[in-house]
């Protein structure tokens, strides 16, 4: 007797699974920022602890998101929907989601992009992307993260940098379809193929969106650049 195959069934599972953990890891994310912002720093002697805490419960959120929305670009279930976005309040959005987190850790973030730009670009994927860079640069950067927005040879260029000490060079010289796990930094390299992903979806005439990383930039530290037709 035929069995029916599991793969869907099991894929099915497991995308359900990871959209309940996104949920409850969402849900302490949010219980965290709201007491992060309630407390004293000066007071409260677990503070860099908790703030620290929210930074890895938000990085697995981001993790978990990436995971399902791959999962349903995949199965052409996400519906992928280009529309125009007005730069400076996209840019508003990331420094508000994390004002929290930068604050806590005395990291200052600086803001450039041309007043009253528009660009087309699905909101919710490009703002995944740029959250989730920022949210490295957290990570890694010394006390500065400069996210900016200027227009290029007729394509928007997206940099997040920071004045930390910057991509490893093994990571800036391999290609993107090469980026292994490391085990012991934890890497697997899903935020980075989330990126080109979502870059790549990004499409106008004979150009696509694009991702690059470098050393360097403003900050002297690592760039995080994404382009979009």
């Amino acid at each position: 007797m035929d069995h029916p195959p599991q793969e869907p069934v099991l894929s099915l599972f497991l995308a359900s699974s990871v959209h309940d953990m996104k949920n409850s890891v969402g849900m302490l994310s949010a219980s965290l920022e709201k007491l992060l912002g309630e407390l004293d720093p000066q007071a409260f002697a677990a503070y860099q602890e908790m703030a620290h805490m929210l930074f890895e419960v938000r990085r697995v959120n981001g993790n978990l998101t990436q995971l399902l929305t791959l999962y349903k670009l995949g199965e052409r279930l996400y519906p992928f929907d280009p529309q125009a976005c007005a730069i400076d309040q996209c840019a508003l959005e990331l420094e508000s989601m994390n004002r929290t987190l930068l604050d806590s850790r005395g990291i200052t973030l600086y803001v450039d992009n041309p007043p009253g730009l528009i660009w087309h670009f699905d909101e919710d994927l490009i703002g995944g992307v740029l959250n989730h860079a920022i949210n490295n640069a957290i990570r890694y950067t010394h006390d500065k993260i400069r996210l900016a927005f200027t227009l290029h040879d007729g394509r928007l260029e997206v940099r997040v940098e920071d004045n930390g000490p910057g991509y490893p060079e093994a990571l800036l010289a391999a290609p993107a379809a090469c980026q292994g796990v490391n085990f012991g930094s934890g890497s697997t390299g899903l935020g980075l193929y989330f990126a080109r992903e979502v870059a790549s979806l990004h499409r106008h005439r004979e150009r696509q969106g694009t991702l690059r990383l470098e050393n360097g930039g403003a900050l002297g530290g690592g760039c995080f650049i994404l382009e979009l037709p």
